[in-house]
C-alpha cells in the first residue's frame, strides 16, 4: 500500500501564511505518509527559489510528491476564459513534474448558470485532450475527479450527477485519461458509490479516501466515522488487484487525531479487505 495525504483540513492555515508547504512535508513525514499531496493553492509563486525549498523539504524528509490538485474549470461560458484554464492547467503539469508528483488530479468545472450540458461537455472533453498531450509530453498522468465543489469555486461540480462524468470519461475512452475515485462524493445527490465504481474500476489510478456524515449532506467528517462505504470500495479495488496509491483527503478539522486516526483507519481497513 502507498500512502498520501490531501491536507483540506489544513487549507485554510497554509493559504494565509500561518503555516508553510515545509510545515505539511515535515508532518506528512511524521505522519509515516509514503508521500503528501499538494493543492495548486499551496503555490501562489513558482519562482525557482520556491520551487528548490519544496523540493529539498520532500529530499529532506525523505517524502514523495504524489499528486497535485488542480481545479480546472472547462465549463466557463467565456471561451476566453476556457483558454485561460487550459494555458493555467498546462502550467500546473509542469509544476508537478518540477515537484515529482505523478498525477494531475484535474476537475470538469463549475456548473454556471445557464450552461447547456451538450456545450459543457463539448467544453469539458475538447480541453481534457489538449492537457492530456501537454501531460503525455511531461510523464504526468491526468487524473479525473467525481468531484463536487472546489476550494475557490462559486458553484458545483458541472459533471454532477454521475451520468454526467460517465458521458465525459467514455468520451475520452481513446485516451490515457485516468480515474481519481472519491469514496464519498457520489453522496452528496444520494448516488450509490459502489455502482459508479463499478463502471469506472479499470480506469482508477488514485483513490481519493474521503467521508461525510450522511448522504444528501455536503459535511466532511474523520475518515472511516461517515456514511462512505470506504470498506466495500476498498474489497472491490483489492479484488482487481489494485496496487497504486490510496490518497487520503483529510477534511475534519480535527487537529493532528484526525490525520493521525484517518491514517490508522486506513491501514487497517485496507488489510481487512486484503484478507478478506
Amino acid at each position: 500500500m502507498k500512502l498520501s495525504c490531501l491536507p483540506v483540513s489544513l487549507y485554510n492555515d497554509i493559504f494565509t501564511g500561518k503555516s508553510t508547504v515545509a510545515d505539511w512535508i515535515q508532518f506528512g513525514a511524521e505522519l509515516g505518509l509514503d508521500a503528501v499531496d499538494f493543492s495548486i493553492k499551496f503555490f501562489p509563486e513558482r519562482d525557482t527559489a520556491t520551487l528548490n525549498h519544496t523540493i529539498a523539504t520532500l529530499e529532506k524528509f525523505s517524502v514523495q510528491s504524489c499528486m497535485l490538485a488542480c481545479y480546472s474549470d472547462f465549463t466557463h461560458p467565456d471561451p476566453t476564459q476556457r483558454q485561460r484554464e487550459l494555458t493555467n492547467l498546462k502550467a500546473d503539469i509542469v509544476l508537478a513534474k518540477t515537484l515529482g508528483a505523478k498525477f494531475v488530479r484535474i476537475t470538469a468545472g463549475q456548473n454556471h448558470p445557464g450552461v447547456e450540458r451538450t456545450a459543457g461537455v463539448h467544453w469539458v472533453t475538447e480541453g481534457f485532450r489538449r492537457a492530456l498531450d501537454e501531460a503525455e509530453t511531461h510523464g504526468i498522468t491526468l487524473a479525473y475527479e467525481n468531484h463536487t465543489k472546489g476550494a475557490p469555486w462559486d458553484y458545483w461540480d458541472f459533471s454532477q450527477p454521475t451520468e454526467i462524468f460517465l458521458e465525459i470519461l467514455h468520451a475520452l475512452s481513446d485516451t490515457p485519461l485516468g480515474v481519481c475515485f472519491d469514496t464519498a462524493n457520489p453522496l452528496v445527490l444520494k448516488e450509490d458509490v459502489l455502482a459508479l465504481l463499478d463502471k469506472v474500476i479499470e480506469r482508477v489510478v488514485v483513490l481519493h479516501i474521503f467521508d461525510m456524515r450522511e448522504a444528501g449532506k455536503f459535511e466532511a467528517v474523520r475518515v472511516g466515522t461517515g456514511a462512505s462505504p470506504i470498506p466495500q470500495v476498498f474489497s472491490r479495488m483489492r479484488q482487481t488487484g489494485y496496487d497504486g496509491w490510496l490518497s487520503i483527503e483529510e477534511a475534519s478539522r480535527s487537529g493532528q487525531v484526525g490525520f493521525e486516526q484517518s491514517i490508522a483507519y486506513v491501514r487497517n481497513a485496507w488489510q481487512q479487505a486484503s484478507s478478506a
